[in-house]
């Protein structure tokens, strides 16, 4: 009897090769998109984004030609409790959260694992580029085949229960492998551009969106500097983060940066790009893949933002679902909210979300 095997679909091509190649192996493939983003006129018509009525159309015509069952189904409340409501809350906190992140580990593989499983299927899959292995016992996240394309950064969340239940088949494959198989099977999608912006926010303007949408009033406030010395106004924390040069509204004759940002102050702190330099942080809510703690001080590699290169640190324990990770040189911009994520060579150790920076 075939394996039974629910694939989420975006309409884009990763995702519709994946299900291709299941197919391939033997599987029964079930093809779910699931709607994700309120009923709002932005994103049912913003073209070849997340759950645009062009994306289903895309999504509907690869199972046809696949000859594939295909479902959407709404996944909009635990999406706005899990995704969008964090999103808001960090950013009013100070923080800059990873939207993907939440959704990878509260949507795509919780709540659809679990929707799979109570109508008999026996894996989720999905078009990320990750590899899952067994070894001694343990399942393991191995980076993609092709290193530029490698999404593992957004999915160390992955329990082993999840990892059990997951397949993804374009870890193996280069993006332009997947492109080729896509065009030579007749999907139109080969051509298709990738995603880039935030899936709920079409325009990329996250400021804009929280003041629009949450129904909470964002404050202006004041820019200062180190030592508190106010230097002009902002028009509200959730506009900023860490790093951030441009779009400050602010002119103080030199080039500034936003080093820190005070919640409790509704206060922005600017300063040189020297400042914005660090070494050390402390990450919570972590989850770890080949073991459940870590036992003293380990070497690996870590990235404290998806587009980051890999650089060496030191990890270790510092409480229940807390470490902390000491880097050999400093890091850019290393940012409250965001994710940290550590590897031993070309598997990922764990990662978190950085609490600290020190």
């Amino acid at each position: 009897m075939k394996k039974k095997v629910v694939i989420g679909m975006s309409g884009g091509v990763d995702s519709s090769v994946a299900a291709y190649l299941l197919k391939e192996q033997g599987y029964d493939v079930i093809g779910i998109m699931m709607k994700l983003s309120p009923d709002d006129p932005d994103y049912a018509e913003n073209e070849g984004g997340c759950c645009s009525l062009s994306a289903v159309l895309d999504a509907r015509r690869v199972a046809d030609k696949l000859d594939i069952p295909f479902y959407v189904m709404n996944f909009k409340q635990p999406f706005k409790n899990y995704v969008i409501d964090n999103f808001v809350d960090e950013y009013f906190n100070g923080r800059t959260p990873n939207p993907c992140i939440m959704c990878n580990k509260h949507i795509k593989f919780e709540e659809l694992l679990r929707k799979a499983i109570s109508i008999g299927a026996d894996y989720v899959a999905t078009g990320h580029y990750a590899s899952i292995e067994k070894k001694d016992g343990r399942y393991l996240l191995r980076k993609s085949e092709d290193d530029r394309k490698d999404q593992t950064y957004a999915l160390y969340n992955l329990t082993q229960e999840q990892l059990k239940h997951t397949l993804m088949p374009c870890g193996q494959y280069a993006k332009t492998e997947i492109r080729e198989i896509a065009e030579k099977i007749g999907l139109e999608v080969f051509r298709k551009k990738d995603s880039q912006e935030i899936c709920f926010i079409p325009d990329n303007n996250h400021g804009n969106y929280i003041e629009k949408k949450s129904g909470r009033k964002v404050k202006p406030g004041k820019f200062v500097d180190k030592s508190g010395k106010v230097l002009g106004d902002h028009k509200g924390i959730v506009y900023y983060t860490i790093g951030q040069r441009k779009g400050l509204g602010i002119a103080l004759g030199k080039p500034v940066f936003v080093i820190d940002i005070i919640p409790e102050k509704n206060q922005v702190v600017l300063g040189d790009e020297q400042d914005i330099f660090k070494n050390t942080l402390i990450a919570k809510d972590v989850n770890l893949i080949p073991f459940d703690k870590v036992e003293g001080e380990i070497d690996v590699t870590a990235k404290v933002r998806y587009s980051a290169k890999p650089a060496k640190a030191k990890l270790s324990q510092v409480g229940d679902n807390r470490v902390k990770l000491v880097f050999e040189e400093n890091q850019r911009a290393i940012t409250k909210g965001q994710s940290v994520v550590f590897y031993d060579g070309n598997y990922v150790v764990g990662g978190g979300v950085i609490e600290t920076v020190l």
